[in-house]
């Protein structure tokens, strides 16, 4: 069998379109039978998809028509990312949607599932089996691109949690466990069930194994509607292969078959193999819309055939790629002509017979009843709460620098002030150096608490990506993070808080040791509180350290210590960071308990011998005696009640607030278009929490 030869690397892209144009149709026809022949999984016909095959009820049929979107771009208007696009996936069959770096793949994948960002505008119609309505839960799963998995766990933690949270309560734990193993076989993950999933810093999966996994995660409930960011990104030909097959077995798993879209780069031959129907697009429009079995028809019809023993999707992208045509040695000849190709393309598909029966199908779809998508019954309030606990405890356990770093650290800090401050003894020179000591422990010991800020940071994204699938709330997330966190934190309070309390001999009792213990206990959960509110605002680590960081350095120095209450400036400093600052609190509660009840010798000629702990808090440190300790301990825990509260309603209202913020910043284009409110927003499911 003769070829074309491929093009040198001298070669200008003109000449390489120009050997494209003379190859003969009939390698085309060659090279894609060869490939069939390798392909294992059954072609697209045998699979019952095909283009006018729009017969399956139980099944989602999703069509959109004349979709646009554009993104704020600030004070300089708004940029199209989709122009009037029209197409159409339905029941068992696997719709790519592939494309240039920059053509608006992802934009049309996350439009279509309801997720895109607050400062993206929509206009068209998207349809769900006919009718605007919403994804319900159980219906629909979106995977993303990012692997946002927890990294302690293995494979079969981390899909039976998943079953726990998702699958309802009907379903027994054997049932669960079932359907978790069934999955992860489906997906030839069972050799690495007891893997560990595995991140930075520690080995695990390769990367087309995590990628599975994630696929495993999201159809646990069998939805009826998968969407899939990229699926491909970042694996070799093989891995691919493996997880684009798994996909095509998934979409005719069962009677139900289903409806799978996909965003892909740049698939191999034999992935391509596997597509039912292609979306091809460039800037933003469609240039070709239909069976992927005749794209390589369609581009040959209009002047571009792919030559001979070439990936047909290589071929298409490098048509319609204008991204790297310029040559500085040749001029801008290059890019006139892939912007030709790419004007030649759309205009021939907009005329074409494809774009007739792709309007025709969108037609007879909408007539279509097939039933409003019904919400399925997914796990109780309280199993989400028990489930996330247990997780998140096994993670906290498993990831040594959330809490284990920490502990390290925190008792070689208390032995260092516990060698520093040894036996102060009882003299009036110890008035100041118990005061030295309570006032580190209250505020640098506990600032250290914000090392977690990176694990908490994993955390949010795993929470971000499974809240938007709706596999629980947000209010569930924030008390399973509380109440695993509780361990871990008094463990960090009771050690190094018994080093710095006995070595250098402070009040001496069991009870006040416990008051002591409680209080560091307290300003621990408010750091984490603190901080799990910033993450929520300021999901970037090294700005939200900082933002951290810097919140409690205010609070430091107005709680009372640096400047005594009554020498703080008025503005500001006493109203109102000295009453907000919960270091006040820390620092009189941790005071009275010691103080109270001892006495110090008077370093004063002429004036009584000794001076009652009671007065020195009342003199030397400006106390509120008024107020019991056990009322700045209660004010301290309700101040890490009403920061959890503040975490949750920030989470909860985030994606309301952010287009509301989007657009106060960004000026509107001077062109104003009617939007269209599409029933598929963000998140995804809604919110299931029960507050």
């Amino acid at each position: 069998m003769s070829s074309l030869p491929y093009p040198s690397k001298q070669s200008s892209a003109s000449d390489h379109r120009l050997n494209y144009q003379s190859t003969s149709l009939r390698y085309n026809h060659e090279i894609k039978a060869t490939l069939e022949v390798k392909t294992v999984v059954p072609p697209p016909s045998s699979r019952g998809g095909g283009e006018g095959a729009a017969t399956d009820d139980n099944g989602v049929f999703l069509t959109w028509k004349d979709l646009r979107v554009t993104v704020s771009n600030g004070k300089k208007g708004s940029k199209s990312i989709l122009q009037g696009l029209t197409g159409y996936a339905q029941p068992g069959e696997l719709l790519a949607i592939m494309g240039p770096s920059g053509c608006g793949k992802s934009t049309l994948l996350d439009t279509l599932a309801g997720r895109l960002g607050s400062n993206t505008r929509q206009t068209g119609d998207i349809l769900i089996n006919g009718h605007k309505q919403r994804l319900a839960y159980g219906t629909s799963a979106y995977v993303t691109q990012d692997e946002t998995l927890i990294t302690t766990l293995t494979v079969k933690e981390a899909v039976y949690y998943s079953a726990q949270l998702q699958l309802p309560d009907s379903m027994s734990r054997a049932e669960k466990k079932e359907r978790a193993e069934v999955t992860i076989r489906e997906m030839g993950l069972q050799d690495a069930m007891n893997t560990r999933i595995g991140g930075w810093g520690s080995k695990g999966l390769s990367g087309g194994q995590k990628r599975r996994v994630s696929i495993c995660i999201e159809i646990l409930t069998h939805p009826k509607l998968l969407f899939l960011d990229e699926p491909t990104s970042g694996l070799d030909s093989a891995a691919s292969y493996y997880v684009m097959s798994g996909i095509v077995r998934f979409d005719r798993k069962d009677e139900n078959r289903r409806t799978v879209i996909a965003s892909i780069h740049q698939p191999s031959g034999e992935v391509f193999q596997l597509f039912d129907s292609l979306c091809l697009l460039s800037a933003g429009k469609v240039v070709y819309f239909g069976p992927a079995s005749q794209a390589n028809e369609f581009f040959a019809l209009n002047g571009f055939p792919c030559p001979t023993l070439q990936n047909p999707s290589d071929h298409f992208l490098k048509t319609i790629n204008k991204d790297f045509e310029t040559d500085p040695e040749q001029g801008l000849e290059d890019a006139i002509t892939a912007e030709v190709a790419i004007n030649t393309l759309t205009k021939a598909y907009k005329s074409s017979d494809h774009y007739q029966k792709v309007k025709r199908l969108v037609t007879e779809i909408c007539k279509k009843d097939c039933g409003t998508l019904e919400e399925r019954s997914h796990s109780s309030f309280l199993t989400q709460c028990l489930v996330l606990t247990r997780r998140s405890f096994v993670n906290m356990y498993r990831d040594l620098g959330y809490y284990w770093l920490r502990v390290a650290i925190y008792v070689s800090l208390a032995l260092g002030l516990a060698t520093l401050f040894y036996n102060l003894g009882s003299d009036n020179d110890s008035i100041q150096d118990r005061g030295s000591l309570l006032m580190f422990i209250a505020s640098f010991l506990t600032f250290m608490t914000i090392g977690g800020f990176p694990s908490f940071v994993e955390d949010m994204k795993v929470f971000e990506r499974e809240r938007l699938n709706g596999h629980y709330g947000a209010t569930a997330f924030v008390l399973g993070n509380t109440f695993s966190a509780f361990p871990y934190l008094l463990l960090i309070s009771v050690i190094p808080g018994a080093i710095t309390y006995y070595l250098p001999g402070l009040h001496k009792g069991y009870e006040h040791f416990i008051y002591f213990v409680l209080v560091l206990f307290a300003c621990m959960m408010l750091v984490e509180s603190l901080m799990m509110t910033v993450a929520s605002m300021v999901p970037n680590f090294l700005m939200g350290i900082i933002t951290g960081a810097g919140i409690q350095a205010f609070m430091i120095l107005g709680g009372g210590f640096f400047r005594l209450p009554n020498d703080l400036p008025q503005p500001f400093w006493k109203y109102p960071m000295y009453y907000i600052a919960f270091h006040k609190y820390a620092y009189q509660g941790m005071f009275k308990n010691e103080f109270e009840g001892l006495t110090f010798p008077s370093n004063q000629t002429g004036g009584p011998r000794t001076i009652p702990g009671e007065q020195i808090l009342r003199d030397r440190w400006q106390v509120e005696m008024g107020v019991s300790k056990w009322v700045d301990l209660a004010i301290l825990l309700g101040m890490v009640v009403l920061y959890r509260i503040l975490f949750l309603v920030i989470i909860k209202t985030s994606e309301k607030i952010k287009p509301i913020i989007a657009a106060i910043v960004s000026v509107p284009p001077k062109q104003t278009t009617e939007i269209m409110e599409i029933p598929l927003t963000t998140p995804l499911h809604g919110d299931q929490s029960v507050v």
